[in-house]
Formats: structure tokens, C-alpha cells, sequence
């Protein structure tokens, strides 16, 4: 009798955990709803079983060995700054709204990549979470990588609990800013990140300046609230036809959990009287 043919489970990133109330806005997000404390820390996700059929461990054992394959072809691009490498190691998806220009214009912001350990693997079905720990110019950084059956990078996530809030919120917009929305979904949790793909990030900014016009300049970032494991950071911003204040929310460990884009933006200032 053939034995069966095992089934890897789904990945953690496309299993939709948000803690927060969304409404209206990016998020659309209700201010006042509470975050689940912590969100999804780096690493979490659905273990593995593997079943007792030798074949089935044999599949997941190559499944998994593919995965840590290609995150280390991905590491080795970043630690060789081959922005046209990292380009072609992106899912369609990612290319669509992104550039060789694009991506060696993060590679500069970024610390060097002097060396890494992939701590953990989980396999899955559709696409598998690799963990690095990164050695860099800058100090040690946790990396989530989710890797396509392809070998294709999906998406990622960078631990930013060693920086400011203020600090990782400003990056954020400035990343959207210059339209580098793969970066930007980096900043974002692995939670929201399954709800607000690179694309819809993308979307969302050009709408916004349909009604505020052309981004200006980020006149400054403020801390605005902080209850228990949830951090609020306004980022006033100024655009051509008036200046409106974004928020964005961020938790214990630094992730963006949500960000509220005005839906109606504020009225434009009229001018001085003579």
C-alpha cells in the first residue's frame, strides 16, 4: 500500500493574528482598541509535527533544507551589497512594486552584514520562516525571513527592539517616503504584514496624496502615548496643500502593529492677510 503523501502546514505569516481593531485609515485602525501584549515575537509561529511515516520526515527534512538553502543565498547577496542579485531573489510580488535603484538605496542605510546563523527553520506548505541572527557593523539584529517554494524571498521582518520608537517610526515613513515599500513592510509585524502586503502599502500612500498633495518633508516625530506593551509615535508631515499628523503604533519589541493614514485629511490653512 503507497503510503500517503504528507502535508507541511501553511505559514505563520499568512495566519492573520492582529490584535488591534482595524477601521478606517492604512489600517484602518481604531485608536482606542488595545494591541495583544507583545504581538507575535520574532520566532513564533506554528511548530512543525512530523509525521511517523519515514517519507513524510524525508519531505519536510528536504523542504526545510531548501529553505536554509536559499536564506543563506539571500544573506550572502545582502553581505555582498549585489543589489541586482537581491532583486532577482524577490517573489514577483515584491519585484512589481520595487527596482535594483530601489534596493541598493536600502542596502546603503543598512549596516554592514559581516556574518549570520540560522537559528531556526520552519518548513511549510506554501512558504517557510527562517530566523538568522545577523553580526553587523552596527552589533548583533534578528532577521524573519519567509521564503517561498520557490526559493523566492516573500517577505522579511528586523528586529528593532534595541532602537527608539521614534527612531523606527520615522525610518518607516521615510522608507515609504522614497518608495521603498519591501523596506518598509520590514518594519511592520509579521501579523500585519499578512494583512498589508507591499502593494497595498503602496496603494494607500498614493491615495493619501491624491487628497493632502505631494509629500513635502516630516516636520517632526513625537511619542504621543504608551499603555502597557503598546507605543503611539506621531509623525507630523507636511504636504503641499496642508500638514496632518500620521500615527503609528508599535509594540513591546519595536514591530509596527498598526498605522493610521488621515481618511480625511485637514482642511488646507488659508493664507496670511496682507
Amino acid at each position: 500500500m503507497q503510503s500517503p503523501t504528507p502535508t507541511l502546514p501553511r505559514s505563520p505569516r499568512r495566519v492573520g493574528l492582529i490584535g488591534l481593531a482595524l477601521a478606517t485609515g492604512l489600517v484602518g485602525m481604531d485608536l482606542r482598541a488595545q494591541a495583544q501584549p507583545g504581538g507575535l515575537p520574532l520566532g513564533a509561529g506554528t511548530e512543525l509535527t512530523l509525521p511517523a511515516n519515514p517519507a513524510a520526515r524525508s519531505s519536510a527534512a528536504v523542504v526545510e533544507a531548501r529553505a536554509r538553502a536559499a536564506a543563506d543565498r539571500i544573506l550572502s547577496a545582502m553581505r555582498d551589497g549585489d543589489a541586482n542579485v537581491r532583486f532577482a531573489q524577490f517573489a514577483p510580488t515584491l519585484q512589481r512594486i520595487s527596482s535594483p535603484a530601489l534596493v541598493a538605496a536600502n542596502m546603503k542605510r543598512q549596516p554592514k552584514l559581516l556574518s549570520w546563523t540560522i537559528t531556526s527553520v520552519v518548513p511549510a506548505f506554501d512558504a517557510s520562516t527562517v530566523e538568522a541572527e545577523l553580526r553587523t557593523s552596527a552589533g548583533t539584529r534578528k532577521l524573519l525571513l519567509v521564503i517561498n517554494a520557490d526559493g523566492k524571498l516573500e517577505g522579511y521582518h528586523l528586529d528593532a527592539s534595541d532602537q527608539a520608537a521614534e527612531r523606527v517610526a520615522r525610518d518607516f515613513v521615510q522608507a515609504v517616503v522614497d518608495g521603498r515599500f519591501v523596506a518598509a513592510d520590514g518594519f511592520l509585524s509579521p501579523d500585519l504584514q499578512s494583512e498589508i502586503p507591499p502593494a497595498s502599502l503602496q496603494r494607500k500612500w498614493l491615495n493619501l496624496q491624491t487628497r493632502t498633495g505631494n509629500f513635502v518633508r516630516v516636520r517632526e516625530v513625537l511619542p504621543s502615548e504608551q499603555s502597557g506593551d503598546m507605543k503611539l509615535v506621531m509623525v507630523t508631515t507636511e504636504f503641499t496643500r496642508l500638514t496632518d499628523n500620521l500615527y503609528v503604533i508599535l509594540d513591546r519589541n519595536n514591530a509596527i502593529i498598526g498605522v493610521d493614514f488621515p481618511t480625511e485629511p485637514a482642511a488646507p490653512k488659508p493664507a496670511p492677510s496682507r
